[in-house]
């Protein structure tokens, strides 16, 4: 073959796969109504809003929202941040706009480059994000019925006049960004008008309880961290730990590091405080939204910003005896591929090098966990002498029995005549077959504080006393100390018996 030949060959010689490829572009109408459906709450909206702003080391971000002159509702997420310059703005805008796998900065809370986009589509029809750096005010906006109208990506800059109308504006200062929410039509607030602005307080309530949980770190600040001011209409949001780590009563079980592709999980085991050692309304805040049974768990922070919070994994149930169990675990964003992190950054699946730490520090607090309320009810029951109640197990099962042996009962017993003395036991009997387990269970469950049996006794304890030893305690009073120090109710409280005798 002479060269001309070979030269023409060459030519029609295609590489096999550039035969089979089509360039697919996503229907633009289609796929922005598709995003809105990710799975956002109003509250995971904002956050991941938020997220963006501590990304652009804003050190307050305010969250507006109020009524444009038609009633219609508006939301701004305002901060102070080192704002954008108008390339970086359009590429903030693009979805997708940050490959995943990138390297990120340590204090970077984005993964995806999406939310800042699919938070603000789940909620509202119209987004506008204005920056400034510079003295210069940029702004862009996503209108998704113009999108859908052209079913093109079209980004839209609006005019001087549609920016001096943008509500929230006045609020942007020197420095920062605000990105603006508008025709919000994933709001429900009901239908009867006069509701209406109730019904958006309560929607921002919630608000304020997730920020509250989810940037707690961040409000209340940590060594080598500034704090960030996080407000609502000017009021500042109060961080809420779910460790209540301030708390002297609260148990510190040491911190385990966890050495994966040469970076480091930490875990950090607590044990919150019994209802005994806090106050009520302490108890009552702590529990969360969710209260104690459904907080329990491991709270897993990405770079401090918490992610998932509350489950054992499937490790372990979430039951009544280690309620007051809670894990904080802090992985680094460069280990987001082993964790699975969402695009909501809402879900996370710990990889097995973890889930074998996860297991054994479960094992280890587990136990610790049910000893406040282990140690109560030994206590209770049998720790000094006689116990009121007996707890019996017979065939695999356990039930209390009223004790006919303890002092007060068998004195009252042996007073009886002969013939009232079964009748007597087959009281006893049936109070201890009556007892409502279920009714005792769910109160201290969900209200401890009014069921705990501690409580407003003095009372009921000084007429006991009155009734069994009123003759003889000035008599020998030593007698009659010793006496109420060996049986229940009066052993369970010393200070009552110490009073009573001086008396």
């Amino acid at each position: 073959m002479n060269t001309s030949a070979q030269a023409t060959a060459s030519n029609m010689i295609t590489h096999p796969l550039e035969e089979n490829l089509d360039i697919v572009d996503p229907n633009a109408s289609s796929m922005v109504e598709a995003l809105r459906d990710i799975g956002y709450s109003l509250e995971s909206a904002v956050a991941d809003v938020i997220d963006n702003s501590i990304t652009a080391t804003a050190t307050r971000i305010d969250i507006r929202f109020g009524w444009e002159a038609g009633g219609a509702p508006w939301l701004a997420i305002i901060d102070n941040g080192y704002g954008m310059s108008e390339s970086e703005l359009v590429e903030a805008m693009r979805p997708g706009g940050k490959d995943p796998h990138e390297f990120r900065g340590p204090n970077d809370l984005g993964r995806f480059g999406l939310g800042l986009k699919t938070a603000s589509f789940s909620q509202c029809r119209k987004v506008t994000v204005v920056t400034t750096s510079n003295k210069t005010l940029l702004a862009r906006q996503w209108d998704l019925d113009l999108v859908r109208a052209r079913n093109k990506w079209v980004l839209k800059t609006p005019t001087s006049l549609e920016l001096e109308a943008l509500p929230g504006l006045s609020m942007l200062g020197v420095k920062g960004t605000m990105v603006l929410w508008q025709v919000l039509d994933r709001l429900d607030l009901g239908n009867a008008p006069e509701k209406v602005h109730q019904v958006m307080n309560e929607r921002v309530a919630s608000i304020c309880e997730h920020v509250a949980l989810v940037f707690h770190r961040f409000i209340s600040g940590e060594p080598k961290y500034p704090k960030v001011v996080i407000a609502v209409n000017n009021n500042p949001i109060e961080a809420f730990d779910p460790f209540n780590a301030k708390h002297p009563a609260t148990m510190h079980l040491g911190e385990e590091p966890l050495d994966i592709e040469n970076e480091t999980v930490t875990f950090r085991p607590y044990i919150l405080p019994h209802h005994s050692r806090v106050s009520a309304e302490e108890y009552e805040r702590l529990g969360g939204s969710e209260g104690y049974l459904r907080g329990q768990g491991f709270y897993i922070y990405r770079n401090r910003r918490l992610i998932i919070h509350g489950t054992w994994f499937r490790m372990a149930r979430q039951d009544e005896m280690t309620k007051l169990a809670r894990v904080q675990v802090d992985i680094p964003n460069t280990l987001d591929h082993l964790w699975t992190i969402d695009v909501r950054k809402s879900r996370a699946k710990p990889p097995e090098a973890v889930k074998k730490r996860l297991r054994s520090i479960l094992d280890r607090i587990r136990d610790t966990a049910k000893r406040p309320y282990n140690h109560r009810g030994t206590k209770s029951i049998s720790l000094h002498g006689e116990p009121i109640w007996q707890r019996l197990y017979h065939n695999e099962h356990v039930s209390y029995q009223p004790n006919n042996k303890h002092a007060i009962l068998g004195e009252f017993r042996s007073d009886l005549p002969a013939e009232m003395r079964m009748k007597f036991d087959g009281i006893l009997f049936v109070i201890g077959k009556s007892i409502p387990f279920a009714a005792i269970f769910n109160d201290m469950a969900t209200r401890p504080k009014e069921t705990d049996s501690n409580t407003d006794t003095a009372e009921a304890l000084e007429k006991l006393a009155n009734l069994l030893f009123e003759d003889m305690v000035s008599i020998n009073p030593q007698y009659v100390s010793k006496m109420m120090s060996s049986i229940e109710p009066f052993a369970s409280n010393p200070d009552f018996i110490s009073a009573y005798i001086k008396r």
